[in-house]
């Protein structure tokens, strides 16, 4: 009979040591890069196995798809991330689900997730009150199609994101351009990790800037090598019994 907690719990071997290998090409430990495991196109028996099998950290593209699941699966330790673009209007159902918010892409976005914050903060008691973890996002490649920020905007931002007081910046996020293959990723996130490099010397107070969420399935060695503590897979880690990213 097929196993399929036995199966992801290869592929998930077999990625950490794939993790761990990069992240020693760049000077670092597989400690600083967390594995966020992509989970959209697989069901509730592949997120239990895949829970079962060690993974604590699973991200949705979509805030639906998130909500009905942070209810089904309530029962498992999941850290939910929302990886994915993310409409205001959805915003008072996605905070209480989620661990982090890779891709504020305007400062209306942030904005709202603050006010929605304090909202939920106001009627909790004051030990379950917490700011929003967010990562910018930012358009390294420039692609016309892509949400967020260029890069010469973040800067100007940071002030304005420092006086919100129940929103937390934790780092940025990128998605590497659709052509150019491998050294047009590492390229964009090179640049991603340099103008964090950058903006961590002078950042306002409150906000951090260490976290660098960038790589997938196909180019997350790369992004590893070029200063990712976070990388979003998905396909290799459901190879074998589904599809991931």
């Amino acid at each position: 009979m097929f196993d399929l907690v036995a199966q992801i719990g290869r592929n998930l071997a077999d990625l950490h040591g794939r993790i761990a290998a990069a992240a020693a090409r760049s000077g670092r430990r597989a400690e600083d890069v967390r594995l966020v495991v992509v989970s959209k196109s697989v069901g509730p028996a592949e997120i239990r196995a895949v829970v079962a099998a060690g993974a604590a950290d699973l991200g949705e593209n979509r805030p639906q798809q998130l909500w009905e699941r942070a209810e089904t699966l309530a029962d498992l330790p999941i850290r939910w991330h929302l990886i994915g673009h993310l409409q205001r209007n959805k915003l008072r159902r996605t905070l209480p689900c989620v661990h982090y918010i890779h891709a504020v892409d305007s400062l209306r976005l942030a904005l709202a997730i603050d006010e929605e914050a304090a909202r939920r903060a106001a009627a909790s008691p004051p030990a379950a009150r917490r700011p929003t973890a967010v990562l910018i996002e930012v358009n390294v490649s420039a692609e016309p199609a892509k949400h967020g920020f260029a890069p010469a905007e973040v800067e100007p931002l940071l002030p304005r994101l420092a006086e919100l007081r129940n929103l937390e910046v934790h780092g940025l996020m990128c998605m590497a351009g659709l052509g150019g293959g491998l050294e047009a990723a590492r390229r964009q996130f090179a640049a991603l990790r340099t103008l964090g490099d950058r903006l961590r010397r002078n950042a306002p107070p409150g906000i951090a800037l260490g976290e660098l969420s960038m790589g997938m399935s196909g180019d997350f060695e790369v992004a590893i090598e070029e200063g990712a503590t976070m990388v979003r897979i998905g396909s290799a880690v459901f190879e074998g019994v589904g599809i991931g990213d």
